[in-house]
């Protein structure tokens, strides 16, 4: 079993230079590792299919790539995609990451995405000489654009020290899972499962304590000012609480993707996971409701929705 080390950010004063690094899919979680990085002098290269999305960061900085081989002179690049067949594409294409990155070069796969194919990247990579670093991340763009990410890292020790400094900028903490890139994928997929799990629970407990007639307000203070005081419970908490369900964080779709890679990992380790099952189905309940756009947390509202309550009604401002 692998072990797992953590490892806290070092306040260093010398850092080693780091060259460019190219960003591959600008979407809310990638437009913020650019904005970050930027924020810290890093020479920045980005790419995504849509070219709409280069502009903002090409004012903070930024040179848009028009194709991923304008990335070749990137001694680091990161990926933040939505899916497997999205970073698969990105890497195995003719003209993809795998062909067109120097020898030595590393890329870093913050996708969430199943440990199978970071593994398979991992041994592709490591035919063409380059680096594989699987490095998802605990936390939203919000956290990212303030350099307060979790990062869970794999792979190999001589690209994880050389992709170090770059995740430093990025994060508060990083945890070093182990030399197998996949096992990365696996923690943070585990991290998204006690997420959505927590955020059912708390759905169905505010449900129950408005429909008592106890203000929410009260509710949220006291469950998370005693026993539930988590940085889960208060910040996913009061977004319940409150219905700030836009803009989404993880949008509903995303987190069935999670849910559904993390009970086929269960499957293949033959690992019941009940709740997990229990809770990609009301994620999936969210999506045909026509609540794809909204954040996970929105499984508050489902609950609210099944008791029979209305949206409670909005502060003043």
């Amino acid at each position: 079993m692998a072990s797992l080390e953590s490892l806290p950010i070092s306040q260093q004063s010398m850092r080693p230079r780091i060259g460019c690094v190219g960003i591959v899919g600008l979407g809310r979680m990638g437009q913020a590792f650019a904005e970050s990085l930027l924020s810290e002098g890093i020479r920045i290269v980005a790419y995504d299919r849509n070219p709409q999305r280069a502009p903002a960061l090409q004012r903070d900085g930024a040179r848009a790539a028009a194709r991923l081989v304008d990335l070749a002179p990137c001694d680091v690049v990161i990926t933040s995609l939505p899916d497997d067949e999205a970073l698969e594409s990105v890497v195995l294409a003719p003209d993809g990451l795998a062909g067109v990155l120097a020898p030595g070069a590393v890329h870093v796969s913050m996708s969430t995405v199943s440990p199978d194919l970071s593994r398979r990247l991992a041994g592709l990579h490591a035919e063409h000489a380059q680096g594989y670093v699987a490095a998802p991340v605990l936390g939203n763009p919000d956290l990212a654009r303030t350099q307060q990410l979790f990062v869970l890292a794999a792979g190999r020790p001589d690209a994880l020290e050389r992709v170090r400094p770059v995740l430093e900028r990025l994060g508060r903490r990083i945890f070093v899972i182990g030399d197998d890139a996949g096992l990365a994928n696996v923690m943070k997929l585990a991290g998204n499962v006690l997420t959505a799990a927590t955020l059912q629970s708390m759905g169905e407990v505010f449900a129950l304590l408005r429909k008592a007639g106890i203000d929410r307000h009260l509710a949220f203070d006291v469950l998370t000012g005693s026993l539930f005081d988590g940085r889960v419970h208060k910040a996913y908490g009061g977004k319940i609480v409150e219905e700030r369900y836009d803009p989404p964080g993880m949008t509903a779709p995303l987190a069935v993707k999670d849910l559904r890679l993390a009970l086929a990992e269960a499957k293949t380790l033959a690992v019941p996971m009940p709740v997990a099952s229990l809770v990609h189905d009301r994620l999936v309940a969210m999506a045909a409701r026509g609540w794809a756009g909204l954040d996970w947390s929105a499984l508050g509202l489902l609950a609210a929705s099944d008791a029979g309550l209305s949206a409670p009604p909005q502060s003043e401002p």
